[in-house]
């Protein structure tokens, strides 16, 4: 054999799962240049020459690299460099954790960060006094775990001018203490009041939490993503910059499709701009051809859209069903127009009115310009109608999964399930359903607001219990995926989500972004949460090593 068939890399030694139907299994993988060149069983080690690297996985698990189909890793970082309160629910931990961070950055005007969860607080509401106690000589500014509500103190208050007489936004409300003062939570679009006056970061900050996101998810496996958001949104700075500086100077390595905010305020007046960008927006591994449109909120905060009201603490309908950010019928014609220049349309849609109003809006697509190729794709799918459930297939709209949040918690127990009651509680994140009736499936992690960890993910999705959790406490056993479709969701759905039909699956010609996993996952799916990631690559580039 003349070393011009030798391969770069060489991986043997231990099970790959291919993800191609037409051989999900091999014991052997041969990279050259950025490309798979064969995946097979001992005729692989035919292609190693004496340069050829090679590695021996010993029995340990390689599988495709992993997709995040919805994430947001520029905020993400960006946030771990701030004031981080994830991790723990406890307030007496919230409240050290502020006050060292306070203490630590003197030199900071506003106590900027987040990651706090609304199931720490009575209804999900923290005050402005807790916060005051803690810091009263600066603004603090804090986001909750799912970004849609904010934190402040009575000084971020008082400098953005907000009072029992500042009327609430159309797309938001501003919780009140009794007499009508503003009691310290602002959700949705009332966290502009604030945001709007919070020091914005800078492009070097910017740039630093994209590394730094990125060496986080390669860590987890994950070698391209789609970021949700692209552009000003709550006062937060657009981060398309950071991408393209990283696109520029090679320091991105992983594969980045972005989606462009639609600005809700606005109407199809910003398509051309949107068209300006896409072409701004493109460098190696990073593009922007989808735009994002965010139909509706968060149940806990009951802005989700719903086809019927939410139930108030003693079961009673009240007069809320959520709000639908954007007008149904003008969702449909900003969608056909989007849809007839080649945008990919990523819907944020959790209740059933929303998820509803934007199949409405691909099928006015669809019948306007046919299918196009445009994978549009709806993200989250908290409560599913389940007569909107077939027209996924049916339309080619792709599911885009969020799994971890598919499991008892209190957050679902106690400020979710009472306000919904029990025929849409049982309607919550039907994958298999989805998965049932034909649809494709694509999974993320909407990192910053839960974990970005694909395995984690995948467990949830498969047993649809939390990793810690009593494993008793099934969430809607009927949901639940098996494995190999689960993987699926987080590598090849994904990776069609992307626009990257040459990753996803380990067959020679694809891109050879791969995962070394420390197991074979498939012998105990009940703990795939425990797997661990040893090595990335990114074409056949490897990009992290663990310890």
């Amino acid at each position: 054999m003349s070393t011009a068939t030798h391969a770069d890399l060489v991986l043997t030694g231990g099970p790959v799962h291919t993800g191609d139907p037409a051989r999900t299994r091999a014991t052997g993988l041969a990279v050259t240049g950025e490309r798979i060149t064969a995946v097979g069983h001992d005729e692989v080690k035919e292609l190693i020459g004496p340069k050829t690297e090679v590695v021996d996985l010993r029995g340990r698990m390689l599988v495709p690299g992993f997709q995040d189909a919805h994430v947001h890793a520029v905020y993400g970082g960006v946030e771990l460099g701030q004031c981080d309160l994830t991790g723990t629910t406890g307030r007496a931990e919230y409240r050290s954790r502020i006050a060292e961070y306070a203490r630590a950055h003197p030199e900071r005007a506003w106590i900027t960060g987040g990651g706090w969860s609304l199931e720490s607080f009575a209804g999900g509401l923290p005050t402005r006094r807790e916060l005051d106690e803690v810091v009263a000589d600066r603004p603090v500014y804090l986001l909750n775990r799912d970004h849609h509500g904010a934190w402040v103190n009575t000084r971020a208050l008082e400098l953005a001018g907000i009072t029992r007489d500042t009327p609430d936004p159309a797309d938001g409300r501003i919780e009140r203490e009794p007499d009508g003062t503003p009691s310290g939570v602002l959700q949705e679009g009332a966290t502009t009041l604030v945001a709007r006056i919070v020091p914005p970061t800078d492009a070097a900050e910017r740039l630093a939490g994209l590394l730094r996101a990125q060496r986080l998810l390669h860590s987890l496996g994950v070698t391209g993503w789609q970021d949700a958001l692209l552009g000003v949104f709550n006062g937060q700075p657009d981060p398309s910059d950071a991408y393209l500086a990283a696109a520029r100077d090679g320091s991105l390595t992983a594969r980045v499709a972005g989606a462009l905010w639609w600005d809700r305020a606005r109407g199809a007046e910003q398509i051309p701009e949107l068209v300006q960008r896409r072409a701004e927006l493109e460098h190696g591994r990073f593009r922007a051809r989808s735009v994002k449109i965010m139909q509706d909120g968060i149940t806990e905060n009951f802005t989700a859209a719903m086809t019927g009201p939410y139930l108030d603490g003693c079961g009673c309908a009240t007069a809320n069903s959520g709000l639908s950010f954007v007008d149904p019928a003008a969702l449909c014609e900003h969608v056909v127009a989007l849809d007839a220049l080649d945008f990919q349309v990523h819907f944020h849609a959790l209740g059933d009115r929303a998820v509803r109003e934007a199949l409405d809006a691909v099928e006015a697509a669809r019948r306007a310009n046919g299918h196009r190729g445009t994978r549009h794709h709806l993200a989250h799918l908290q409560v599913v109608h389940p007569a909107d459930v077939p027209r996924f297939a049916r339309l080619g709209a792709i599911a885009n999964i969020q799994p971890l949040w598919a499991a008892h918690e209190p957050q679902m127990d106690e400020l979710t399930i009472p306000f919904l009651g029990p025929e849409r509680a049982a309607r919550q994140y039907p994958f298999g359903d989805l998965l049932r009736s034909g649809a494709t499936l694509a999974a993320g992690s909407d990192w910053p607001v839960s974990s970005p960890d694909p395995l984690a993910g995948i467990h949830v999705a498969v047993n649809r219990t939390l990793p810690e959790s009593d494993h008793e406490r099934v969430f809607l056993p009927e949901q639940r995926l098996d494995l190999a479709t689960a993987l699926a969701a987080y590598t090849a759905g994904s990776a069609h989500v992307n626009g990257l039909d040459d990753a996803g699956s380990l067959r020679p010609g694809n891109l050879a972004d791969l995962v070394v996993l420390d197991r074979d996952v498939f012998l105990a799916p009940q703990a795939v949460a425990e797997a661990r990631v040893e090595r990335t690559y990114v074409g056949g580039r490897l990009v992290h090593e663990a310890s």
